[in-house]
């Protein structure tokens, strides 16, 4: 029996916004000491940060095959802030370089608030 070879023509893939906000979020809630994402990150923060789409609390800008993204996040009270947040930026670059072929060029954080629970 013979076989027949049929090359494959592969198509584009395109990884929406709201995907890459999705990922995002999910790796922010993972790092101790976040209590949450805001969900409001003001228009001007993201303006100030060349921010223009936000999806789900997350500003995220693609421009071919990088990503810049602007979040908000809610800290748990008696966490440090810095290594907080730089636990978050590591976190976010890293769950969306794994998953998708974007580089990611920043992670800009605005602490919205302290939580006290």
């Amino acid at each position: 029996m013979s076989e027949v070879l049929v090359n494959e023509i592969k198509g584009e893939v395109r990884i929406s916004q709201e995907v890459v906000s999705r990922i995002a979020t999910i790796a922010a809630k993972e790092v101790d000491g976040v209590e949450s994402v805001y969900n409001n990150l003001k228009n001007d923060w993201a303006k100030k940060l060349h921010i223009k789409s936000q999806v789900n609390g997350v500003n995220v800008e693609v421009v071919e095959k990088e990503v810049k993204i602007a979040l908000a996040l809610n800290i748990k009270y008696n966490y440090s802030i810095p290594e907080v947040t730089d636990k978050v930026q590591e976190k976010i670059k890293s769950a969306i370089e794994s998953m998708t072929d974007l580089t990611v060029l920043e992670v800009n954080i605005v602490v919205a608030g302290i939580s006290s629970n």
